[in-house]
């Protein structure tokens, strides 16, 4: 790989875990660094790391920095190859990978279907299928009484939501989940990379023929309207496509590792849960928030591109490189958050965080996942009063992604219930 740093040997090098074994010491290890630092991702592909909550914040809202892969220079160059498994985070043909008015033509057809009113008017079928969930729990006991809460509740719960909504046939949700986990773990390699990329694309196109000759009311009829439409925002078939895949990916991704995240963290707070317990609905926001910035579910998201020299903290950013955002690290700055930082705490003051994202391309699906999370967490400790880890928390393993900030399984005694 060609490295465009060698003027500024003063910036350290630091290899990204691929398999984000601590996640949260790893982002620390790089804040000790200092503010700005040289990421070697897999493969010796570079990218940039902005430490500092503050400067983070202030660079995605920068409008020489952008998420435009064409803009890549060490793509252009011919550096990455194209079977680069992480790719399939970068190289999309949908909002999250234009900029400006492009940014803005394939927003507006979303933010008319994909409404804060439509995701509400699910709640309904969302409790019902929560309470679904907890009541086929006990039956999915392994033979020595624990529970995997992530296998058997956090997964399909945000899984089946997203493609009810989307309008994927039932049939395909584990496969659209096979297919989206190829694409965020490390251990992906090329044949399977290239393969899932071609698979989703075939069972995209099936979808649309489908919604095509018996529309229904669901995204992928709402947004194949625009595509056949005369409209100037028209989405074309690729266009939509990645949209899609961008929509269940996050749309289910970020609430399975809230839910598991959340429930972490009260199982091994006591402290915590008790005061959730004694207080009213709005400690439940709390957790969900504190949850968001404590064990963000999004660890390292891939990445901006300079599109002029950015200078970050005297650090000269080069056009055309790009910058990893480190979300879940950044969550616990203590420059923002104070000493007590690395706490879990839901009285915490200070709410702000960016679990989300940051700047043009925040993440569009924020009301989804806290309606989810709230709709899961409370009947879930309602229903199971004594619910309790079944193993030692160090021993549970990390989901091995750059991006997702998990655990692989949540093995939980359930306890008796209580309706």
């Amino acid at each position: 790989m060609t490295d465009t740093t060698l003027s500024q040997p003063s910036v350290p090098l630091f290899p990204i875990d691929p398999l984000g074994t601590d996640r949260h010491g790893e982002a620390a290890l790089m804040r000790d660094l200092g503010p700005v630092v040289r990421a070697v991702l897999p493969g010796g592909v570079r990218m940039w790391v902005v430490t500092d909550y503050a400067l983070l914040a202030e660079l995605t809202a920068d409008p020489r920095v952008g998420r435009d892969w064409r803009t890549w220079e060490a793509l252009r160059r011919g550096d990455i190859p194209d079977d680069w498994p992480l790719l399939g985070m970068i190289r999309l043909n949908n909002l999250m990978a234009r900029d400006g008015a492009e940014h803005r033509r394939l927003r507006r057809p979303l933010a008319r279907t994909f409404t804060r009113a439509r995701v509400e008017g699910m709640g309904p079928r969302i409790d019902q299928i929560v309470t679904m969930m907890l009541d086929d729990l006990p039956r999915r006991a392994a033979p020595d009484g624990t529970v995997d809460l992530r296998r058997h509740y956090a997964y399909p719960f945000p899984m089946q939501v997203i493609c009810e909504l989307i309008g994927v046939p039932e049939a395909w949700w584990s496969r659209f989940r096979a297919l989206l986990e190829t694409v965020i773990r490390a251990d992906t390699t090329a044949d399977q990379f290239l393969a899932a990329q071609q698979e989703r694309h075939d069972m995209f196109q099936r979808l649309f023929a489908m919604r095509r000759a018996e529309p229904t009311d669901d995204l992928t009829s709402a947004l194949l309207a625009t595509v056949d439409g005369e409209s100037e925002d028209a989405f074309t078939d690729e266009e939509l496509e990645d949209t899609l895949w961008t929509l269940i990916g996050a749309g289910h991704e970020t609430s399975i590792s809230l839910i598991v995240n959340a429930t972490r963290a009260l199982l091994t707070h006591p402290d915590q849960l008790a005061v959730v317990r004694d207080g009213d609905t709005a400690a439940w926001s709390q957790v969900i928030e504190e949850t968001l910035r404590w064990d963000s579910p999004v660890g390292n998201f891939p990445a901006r591109f300079t599109t002029e020299d950015v200078t970050v903290a005297g650090v000269t950013i080069p056009k055309g490189d790009a910058i990893l955002a480190p979300w879940s690290g950044v969550n616990r700055d203590p420059r923002q958050f104070g000493e007590t930082a690395d706490q879990f705490d839901i009285t915490r003051p200070v709410k702000r965080h960016m679990a989300f994202g940051s700047g043009p391309h925040v993440c569009i699906g924020p009301a989804l996942a806290r309606l989810e999370a709230m709709a899961a967490l409370p009947p879930l400790f309602a229903r199971y009063p004594e619910l309790r880890l079944a193993v030692d928390p160090a021993d549970l393993s990390p989901v091995p992604s750059i991006f997702s900030n998990s655990v692989t399984g949540l093995p939980v005694h359930l306890g008796p219930e209580k309706r």
